[in-house]
């Protein structure tokens, strides 16, 4: 998980044969490191094909997911896992590195409530047994910090690492998103620094999810602080342009981010990669 990559949903809706093959050589043909695959139906995915099309446009695979709702370590720990490890079985036979997202919880999950001390205990103890048949798949398994909109559980960088060091795994890493650091961090910078070693992915997203560099993140603040912890992660472009029906109501996203995948491509990419190169991450 090094250099620039994007996540699907730039492409398509569903993670199918005519998508792999759209996004893969696409993020192939602008130098992308990368594709970010959201695997929320891993059951239905193509994995050698997939693989395949990694393989043949030289392109590394990171996934990731939002678990089901009635598949939650808080609701149904067993069938959380159950829906984990055929997930992470899935992304070895990909080929990809890791698989990240929200994969201790559902992306709408809210009960109204803080969360509780035993939330966390059944989120830690379906974490631990995931990231033990993760190491036996040779993977990494990241936790993502997302919105108080969006999920209960884990809003800031330092709720997810109280999470991760009471895992005790050393494949279970930070996963940052400026989208939501915007909303719930008191400074991009300082999100990323209190995440230190434990971070390894990050999405570069803007505030509105669109084009980067024509919203209102703090993009000096971010790279700073990514150059500040001597990041080598990473670094995901994720701007909406086709969202799955299960996450477009989760997400709120209601229209369009953007115009069109070229202008994210032609204008967001850009910026982001000259933002990076300016601090010396590329």
């Amino acid at each position: 998980m090094k250099g620039f990559g994007i996540h699907t949903s730039l492409w398509s809706h569903s993670w199918t044969r005519e998508a792999a093959e759209l996004s893969i050589a696409e993020a192939a043909k602008y130098g992308l490191a990368f594709v970010e695959i959201a695997l929320l139906e891993p059951a239905k995915a193509d994995t050698g094909h997939t693989r395949a099309l990694l393989e043949k446009h030289g392109v590394d695979a990171v996934c990731s997911l939002g678990l089901p709702n009635d598949s939650r370590p808080t609701n149904n720990p067993e069938k959380a896992l159950e829906f984990l490890t055929l997930a992470l079985d899935k992304t070895a036979e990909i080929g990809a590195k890791a698989l990240s997202g929200v994969v201790y919880g559902s992306i709408g999950e809210r009960t109204g409530n803080p969360p509780t001390e035993a939330e966390y205990d059944a989120v830690v103890k379906v974490m631990d047994k995931a990231a033990a048949h993760a190491r036996k798949r040779g993977l990494e398994l990241g936790l993502e910090a997302v919105n108080r909109y969006e999920n209960h559980m884990m809003n800031t960088t330092e709720q997810v690492v109280r999470v991760i060091e009471r895992i005790g795994a050393p494949n279970v890493f930070l996963h940052l998103d400026t989208y939501h650091m915007n909303i719930e961090e008191k400074g991009q910078a300082n999100g990323i620094l209190k995440a230190g070693e434990h971070l390894k992915y990050i999405h570069l997203s803007e505030s509105d999810r669109g084009v980067p560099g024509t919203g209102t993140i703090a993009w000096d603040e971010v790279f700073a602080g990514l150059a500040g912890i001597g990041f080598k992660g990473g670094m995901a472009m994720e701007s909406f342009i086709h969202m799955p029906p299960q996450l477009a109501s989760a997400l709120s996203v209601w229209r369009p981010v953007a115009n069109s995948r070229e202008e994210i491509l032609a204008e967001g990419l850009p910026f982001l990669r000259n933002k990076a190169r300016q601090y010396s991450l590329i």
